[in-house]
């Protein structure tokens, strides 16, 4: 196992895509032996991290989010920069399987050998992302990549969780399709970095630029979650390849910006500090769930709290007082 961890770092820090591979699956398995080795591994590379921007993409199925990530993919390894997407595809809440289609829609990037694309089952997880797509991001910086991209599912709770890892939070909607009573929502602007009207071609280019319009009212509104940062409103076409450049430069400019501000350092912190407290949650919950004892009496605890035998906060008292014993 030692010469395992010893050839996965070398091979992660030598950019090597099938290592890189091998060592996310390793770092995505439930088993104990694989769960030490991991945390070996990302131990050993994290001071290798943290130079990549982080870019989270989101937006409702049907947007164009698969498409405008290559574009902005190819773009990029054509000027010489090197991009990893991860992709979170949907879990079958029954198999457990996963659509894992990624590569196949973006068979152009996915071919370029500057481009490193890894579709993950969200596991059903909160939102859709991923358990363990923090930890890839890591090993993914590990490995020298300049980009990081992590595209939602685009259903719900995901936003929030994805925007809690990352630098620049891009949203995307898609003029024309009731996204617009979406967007209005404040919760959902509050999030976004930017937003962006894609799609924006042929006879969609008028609704685009109402949209557009709207959105940055709507923004108006709002006090900025940064003093530092206006999100702006920017129309694209993936299809077109139109408005990538400018998608890309307002995502330099933003890491400039927050870069001088400290904002970027502190919001890393930040969200390094979180994502400590959810593995702790986390690490509870599965406590909870392997104690023979609670596993015994859950079964009649669930009765008696269904039957209205027993106040659920009596039942919750008594089976997490079985951690402590």
């Amino acid at each position: 196992m030692i010469s395992d961890i010893e050839t996965s770092i070398a091979g992660v820090l030598a950019g090597n895509h099938r290592i890189l591979a091998k060592t996310i699956t390793l770092i995505e398995s439930s088993l104990p032996g694989h769960q030490a080795a991991s945390q070996t591994i990302l131990e050993r590379l994290l001071p290798h991290t943290g130079k990549a921007v982080r870019l989270g993409i989101t937006g409702v199925p049907g947007v164009g989010k698969s498409c405008l990530i290559e574009a902005l993919g190819l773009m990029l390894v054509e000027q010489g920069l090197k991009v990893a997407i991860l992709a979170v595809d949907p879990s079958s809440t029954r198999s457990g399987g996963s659509i894992l289609a990624d590569k196949t829609r973006m068979g152009n990037l996915s071919s370029d050998s500057r481009a490193f694309i890894r579709p993950s089952p969200s596991g059903g997880t909160l939102g859709g992302v991923a358990r363990k797509t923090r930890e890839t991001m890591l090993v993914c910086e590990a490995a020298g990549f300049d980009l990081i991209v992590v595209e939602t599912v685009g259903i719900g709770q995901s936003e929030i969780t994805v925007a809690s890892m990352v630098d620049f939070f891009l949203v995307l909607i898609l003029a024309g399709a009731g996204d617009e009573l979406q967007g209005i929502k404040k919760g959902f602007l509050e999030l976004a970095d930017a937003l962006a009207i894609n799609k924006a071609d042929g006879d969609n280019l008028v609704r685009a630029g109402i949209a557009q319009r709207d959105y940055q009212t709507a923004l108006h509104l709002l006090r900025p979650a940064s003093p530092n940062w206006s999100p702006p409103v920017v129309m694209c076409s993936a299809k077109e390849r139109t408005g990538i450049d400018a998608i890309w430069s307002i995502v330099l400019k933003h890491r400039d910006v927050m870069s001088a501000s400290g904002e970027r350092e502190a919001n890393r912190r930040r969200q390094a500090l979180a994502w400590m407290w959810s593995l702790v949650e986390e690490g509870l919950r599965d406590r909870f769930d392997r104690h023979p004892e609670i596993q015994k009496q859950l079964p009649r605890l669930a009765r008696e709290v269904e039957n209205g035998r027993l106040p659920p906060t009596a039942a919750a008292g008594q089976l997490l007082a079985f951690l402590d014993r």
